[in-house]
């Protein structure tokens, strides 16, 4: 409980000002070829839902084409594969590599994420939200989490909400360490991370 309420806050901002040299220098080996594809901006800022459905800007590095137009899954979440053609050239490598959450760091120091959390949904998703779905906004949303670790991309968007429920009801100091080290091992094999779901329209 004490690593819950206090360790894992002071541990999110201490971890992310060490990582945060690492931030710039990815800003500066990846923001001019971002600018340079299609002369857009470095950043993609996005509303998410918070901590108690409290809405906050994440910001990523963006992936895709200027002015793309938003696909949404039926499920209301947001569409991803690999051919999708609204992928920079260099958007690509930084969402199989997920490279692109990087810049997620400034939102930790916010405040408004953690290290390791439910993956934040999208504000509009809310109203698909079934009795109990809303459990996973009791903490804050991560740049990682029990998802990204074992599945990835791999499994629908309600069968994430389940596992982010099991996460909240057994956050320890070692399943965080076990879901780092299993999404490093993850990212590097490139593993499960697209899913492929019909098309909303």
């Amino acid at each position: 409980m004490m690593y819950r309420k206090f360790f894992k806050r002071m541990l999110d901002v201490l971890l992310s000002l060490i990582a945060i040299p690492f931030l710039l220098l990815f800003i500066c080996i990846f923001g001019p070829i971002i600018y340079l594809e299609d002369r857009g901006p470095i950043f993609y800022k996005a509303m998410r839902l918070g901590k108690g459905g409290k809405p906050f800007t994440m910001y990523k590095f963006r992936s895709m084409k200027v002015n793309a137009p938003d696909i949404r899954n039926e499920d209301g979440s947001t569409y991803n594969s690999d051919d999708d053609p609204r992928l920079t050239r260099i958007g690509r490598f930084l969402r199989k590599t997920s490279l692109d959450e990087v810049p997620q760091l400034i939102n930790v120091l916010l405040g408004d994420m953690s290290l390791i959390g439910p993956r934040p949904d999208l504000v509009e998703q809310m109203k698909y939200y079934e009795k109990g779905d809303e459990r996973k906004l009791e903490v804050r949303p991560g740049i990682t989490g029990y998802n990204q670790a074992y599945y990835r991309n791999a499994v629908p968007w309600k069968q994430r909400i389940q596992h982010d429920i099991y996460y909240i009801d057994n956050i320890s100091f070692w399943l965080d360490v076990k879901i780092l080290f299993k999404t490093v091992i993850s990212v590097l094999k490139h593993k499960d991370v697209y899913v492929e779901q019909k098309k909303a329209g």
